[in-house]
């Protein structure tokens, strides 16, 4: 049975090839690598429980890892680490803070687990409903890597979005400030 889901899963993706559907089996971490070092500003990660839903639009790479989320976050963040030129804003869909063990046994063990892959980044919480819809804002215009994982408990995929990691917002609002600064002084007459 696991042969014949194999093949089909090798066919599917020698028809998908060019459509933005990945199928790595368990060369994940190449296809991790290569990705990233691709990847910059205002492009997203996002890890992926077993559910998540396939995007067809164009700009959505997928990646299909035989692994659970906390070790796919910690080798992504490696990854983002070793490139230096971006750096992750992490969100975790608020729900997962409320989610039960007793509803999802073993939710409460992941959620340690998470919390240690993200190599003591800080991360934000929204609701899962809103980072689904800044990921479809984001896949109009940037690309975004959907890493689906085998991890099956709900509300537990883990968003990041990149940024600059050579530049902060402090250093960006300082150059905004002096550029406005220049205009003025461009614009105001010299006092005699």
């Amino acid at each position: 049975m696991r042969f014949l889901i194999r093949a089909i899963i090798m066919l599917i993706a020698t028809t998908c090839v060019g459509c933005g559907v990945g199928f790595f089996g368990n060369d994940w971490k190449a296809s991790v690598n290569h990705q990233t070092s691709q990847l910059g500003y205002r492009n997203w990660i996002v890890v992926a429980e077993a559910s998540f839903p396939a995007h067809s639009r164009p700009g959505v790479n997928h990646v299909n890892a035989d692994a659970e989320i906390p070790e796919v976050v910690d080798y992504v963040l490696n990854a983002l680490e070793k490139t230096q030129h971006v750096k992750p804003n992490i969100y975790l869909p608020r729900e997962m803070r409320s989610v039960d063990n007793d509803v999802a046994p073993g939710i409460d063990d992941l959620k340690t687990q998470i919390k240690e892959a993200l190599h003591g980044h800080e991360s934000t919480e929204i609701d899962q409903q809103s980072l689904l819809t800044l990921i479809e804002s984001a896949q109009s215009s940037f690309d975004v890597l959907v890493i689906r994982t085998s991890t099956a408990l709900p509300y537990t995929s883990v968003f990041l979005e990149l940024h600059p990691g050579y530049w902060d917002a402090d250093s960006e609002r300082e150059l905004r400030q002096r550029i406005s600064r220049e205009r003025m002084e461009k614009l105001a007459p010299a006092t005699p």
